[in-house]
């Protein structure tokens, strides 16, 4: 009897590069899992056009709509019940969330954020990048917790910065690695072997004190 795919719903904000990516490997066979649901919180993200291309369920919730966050949250929470995802997955979700909504999915919500953790949490990550000569960037997955772009580390993909980068070139560079970085930690959920138990990330089971570290050129093994 062959094992459930994984049940993911994505939150996006805007383009839903990260979603095609993780659509992509599961059309190559790569990743064992379903998407079930895309919800976005801005009726114009194109994200919605790509998942509706695609076939996939998709909803609407714009939080302007909503008298206060916490109001917001309880329509999201409703609308993702609906699914019955196994994980829920930030891909460019621009909206933080309570301590209340991530202590609900603790364990089973990951987001990607545009740099290596801890440095650069928060916005503009390109420019801060290279306003502060950093030789290198890049991306980390990691469990979502009360604290912005603060949860536990699971994976980062490292991305050199070179002479010449703007923003624009710098952010192209680990829009490559995202798109690498994002479906295999999700595999590594799919397959049965990330977990997270307290603060610490297991992988395999085992504990690790510092984030799998990959490169835009990362194969499909830890």
């Amino acid at each position: 009897m062959s094992t459930p795919l994984l049940r993911l719903a994505v939150l996006i904000s805007g383009r839903g590069s990260n979603l095609q990516a993780i659509l992509d490997a599961i059309a190559a066979g790569r990743l064992a899992a379903q998407v079930v649901q895309v919800i976005s919180n801005r009726p114009g993200a194109a994200g919605l056009d790509l998942a509706a291309a695609s076939g996939l369920p998709t909803a609407v919730l714009d939080h302007r709509q909503y008298p206060d966050r916490a109001a917001f949250e309880q329509a999201l929470i409703a609308q993702i019940d609906t699914a019955q995802p196994d994980l829920l997955v930030l891909a460019g979700f621009m909206r933080v969330l309570t301590a209340d909504f991530v202590q609900r999915w603790r364990g089973r919500l990951i987001n990607i954020h545009p740099s290596l953790l801890p440095a650069f949490a928060g916005l503009d990550t390109h420019a801060r990048a290279l306003a502060a000569g950093a030789t290198e960037h890049g991306a980390s997955v990691h469990f979502v917790t009360a604290a912005v772009d603060g949860g536990p580390l699971i994976a980062q993909a490292r991305v050199p910065v070179m002479a010449d980068d703007t923003p624009d070139s710098l952010a192209r560079r680990v829009l490559c690695a995202e798109h690498r970085l994002y479906p295999q930690v999700i595999g590594w959920y799919a397959a049965g072997r990330l977990a997270l138990d307290g603060e610490a990330v297991l992988l395999d089971g085992l504990p690790r004190k510092l984030p799998v570290q990959l490169n835009c050129e990362m194969t499909d093994h830890a």
